[in-house]
């Protein structure tokens, strides 16, 4: 297959798998790859709804949804892997001041202007070393998430972990979710309580361009 102007798409390296086809029972929600997200369209490279990772976050992964079963919950996934293409994507958006229309939903209290220092969209995302998740809580048989308190890419303080403005049960909720995810082998990240990336990642210096397919 080659690309736009007849360049080699890139190849999915060997190393890297379907989530799904490794982690028992992962509910996947790939936001990027349809409307609901803080764009509001489909992003550049997700050409399929897909979860991939490296096949040791997948592995990890797996071990913290086998332990979450135990308590009647389960992991549902937002996005994983994601191409550079993509993060282009949201930085050309980022810079069309124009473009508000998902402002009420996903940054209500933030100019657009505001997203790069606050640290919610980056030129550079570690989404794109492939081993970088954004997931949430399910209940099991999946009916439902678990209530997190703000919805994916909310971008807000109150999408922060340690938020404390947040209801007793969401902050158990949250912290559940970062106590398993960092049992087995991820970090959290400060801004999102969605968000987590393996620790020993095996391209900790590789960021990736083949789309999600």
């Amino acid at each position: 297959m080659t690309a736009v102007g007849g360049c080699a798409e890139e190849p999915m390296p060997a190393e890297f798998v379907d989530a799904a086809g490794v982690v028992p029972g992962l509910v996947v929600d790939m936001r990027y790859a349809g409307s609901s997200n803080f764009i509001g369209r489909p992003i550049e490279g997700y050409e399929e709804p897909v979860c991939i990772l490296t096949l040791q976050a997948a592995e990890a992964l797996a071990s913290a949804q086998a332990e979450l079963e135990a308590y009647g919950l389960g992991l549902k996934v937002f996005d994983c892997y994601r191409p550079t293409r993509a993060v282009a994507d949201f930085v050309r958006w980022a810079k069309d001041e124009a473009d508000t229309k998902m402002k009420a939903e996903f940054y209500p209290d933030l100019d657009k202007s505001e997203l790069f220092a606050r640290g919610y969209i980056a030129e550079r995302s570690g989404h794109s070393r492939g081993s970088t998740v954004d997931l949430t809580l399910v209940y099991l048989p999946y009916e439902s998430d678990v209530p997190m308190g703000t919805g994916f890419d909310f971008f807000s303080t109150r999408s922060w972990p340690t938020d404390a403005a947040q209801p007793s049960e969401v902050r158990a909720h949250r912290l559940l979710l970062s106590t398993i995810m960092q049992r087995h082998g991820f970090k959290p990240y400060t801004n999102e309580w969605w968000h987590f990336t393996l620790v020993d990642e095996p391209h900790p210096d590789n960021y990736f361009d083949f789309p999600v397919k």
